[in-house]
């Protein structure tokens, strides 16, 4: 059997999987614990700046799906851009996602400790996320179908809890409840948008966090066992309901309680059921967004791992991330990651006070640099497969028109970036980081010609 096989990843994942496996990554830290910043900066329109959001990523996804579709493999965009664009590209695309899902992944450890401190206040906010790093990693050392059967499980639990919320907040608005619910919150504090339309430009920087993970669609096509069906499907069924998830819970939010009085000390959702004095049912919620956190944190370690994987394959990584174990799962990556991860039990040990936005910022200007990617790639892409004159199976709608559309709002996140304090920093260091990221490049072409034979 050649090298090429023993590192083959297998098709173990269904149709009910990849579309959890997406809901999963994209439902969690985002809107149960990020929400309160963005509803800071928009007030009531944060209602808007999800529907605009989840809009653009719908129109990405919609690129990436067409992709995957005609190419199932597990680098995803990754590959694309090293075969439709050229090397450095596809190592920008591939470290720079890699990159990304670290710093998701220390954001969901982050608040881990803080939806455990709920309970147990005086519980090690570091130690709570140590726990759940071990656990996780653990699970994602078992075969594929294991993993995906646990996502799927973790992230119903979040969905459904999502929905129940939805359904128990309508029943207090409709129930005449005190403690001032109403539909009246939506404007009566400052109006529908009290900090003008610069405050919801402002809030997408924030809510563009939310919607990462929905990506992660094109990272398990590799382990799909009919891509062709599932990609498909799970594309057009998993935004419709993120979109349904997050302008559903986030109105019901606005009219439970009045927007200026919900702080960051913790998760919307049980914050404001606490205040109205439905105790258990803030309690189940405190349990949920723990499930939440840790789900994201599991589909990030499962996408870390496959994409060091594809890099190695493309020569852009070392190939002991070829490796596999018994289970078909790349250990070598998902063990070096989990490692990486670790930062954020340091950073909550030494800097517990505002780790999660300096995180989160950091992790929303590499995405973007993801998206960005993926929307240049698909125009290579398309004009690839239109000299090959070959028929796409699940095309992108208005092409190339939503191509830059996406572009020019990829941009706006950016410069709306530059004008929030605690995601300021974040733009500065993407240079930087990029920069980092071509001299990696670099540094790997010329150790490749090194190693290869003289004429």
């Amino acid at each position: 059997m050649s090298t090429h096989e023993h590192s083959r990843l297998t098709r173990g994942l269904k149709n009910r999987h990849i579309q959890m496996i997406a809901l999963g990554g994209a439902i969690g830290t985002g809107l149960f614990y990020g929400s309160a910043a963005s509803i800071q900066l928009a007030g009531p329109s944060i209602i808007i700046s999800y529907l605009v959001g989840g809009a653009v990523m719908y129109l990405i996804m919609r690129m990436l799906g067409e992709m995957s579709t005609a190419e199932p493999v597990a680098g995803a965009f990754s590959h694309f851009a090293y075969k439709y664009w050229g090397r450095f590209p596809g190592f920008l695309a591939g470290w720079n996602y890699w990159f990304l899902y670290i710093l998701v992944s220390m954001a969901e450890l982050t608040v881990v400790g803080i939806y455990v401190a709920y309970w147990l206040p005086d519980f090690p906010v570091w130690l709570a996320s140590l726990l759940v790093l071990v656990t996780v990693t653990a699970i994602n050392l078992g075969g594929v179908r294991a993993f995906g059967e646990f996502e799927f499980w973790f992230a119903l639990v979040k969905v459904l809890a999502v929905v129940g919320m939805i359904v128990f907040g309508t029943l207090l608005i409709f129930s005449g409840a005190d403690n001032g619910v109403g539909v009246q919150n939506l404007w009566v504090h400052g109006g529908f948008f009290p900090n003008g339309g610069w405050g919801m430009l402002l809030s997408l920087a924030v809510v563009m966090f939310s919607f990462g993970g929905t990506e992660l669609v094109g990272i398990a096509a590799g382990e799909a066992d009919n891509p062709r069906e599932s990609i498909p499907r799970a594309v057009r069924q998993v935004m419709w309901r993120i979109l349904i998830f997050y302008i559903g819970s986030i109105t019901v939010l606005m009219i439970l309680f009045p927007w200026r009085s919900i702080g960051v000390e913790g998760s919307p959702f049980v914050v404001i059921f606490s205040r109205l004095g439905v105790g258990p049912a803030a309690d189940v919620l405190n349990f949920v967004v723990l499930t939440a956190a840790i789900s994201v944190y599991n589909s990030g370690i499962y996408s870390n791992g496959r994409m060091l994987h594809a890099l190695a394959e493309q020569g852009n990584a070392p190939g002991i991330f070829l490796r596999l174990n018994a289970g078909k799962v790349p250990y070598v990556g998902v063990l070096f990651s989990s490692c990486c991860t670790l930062a954020a039990v340091a950073i909550n040990y030494l800097v517990p006070e505002g780790a999660f936005m300096q995180v989160m910022a950091v992790a929303t200007a590499a995405a973007t640099v993801t998206w960005a990617m993926i929307v240049l790639v698909h125009i290579r892409f398309r004009k690839a497969h239109r000299a090959l004159q070959q028929r796409l199976v699940f095309p992108a709608p208005l092409f190339p028109y939503a191509n830059y559309a996406c572009l020019a709002f990829l941009v706006l996140v950016v410069m709306a970036m530059t004008q929030i304090d605690g995601m300021r920093t974040a733009v500065y260091v993407l240079p930087a980081w990029l920069a980092v990221l071509y001299s990696g490049y670099l540094v790997k072409t010329r150790l490749a010609d090194n190693r290869s034979p003289q004429p």
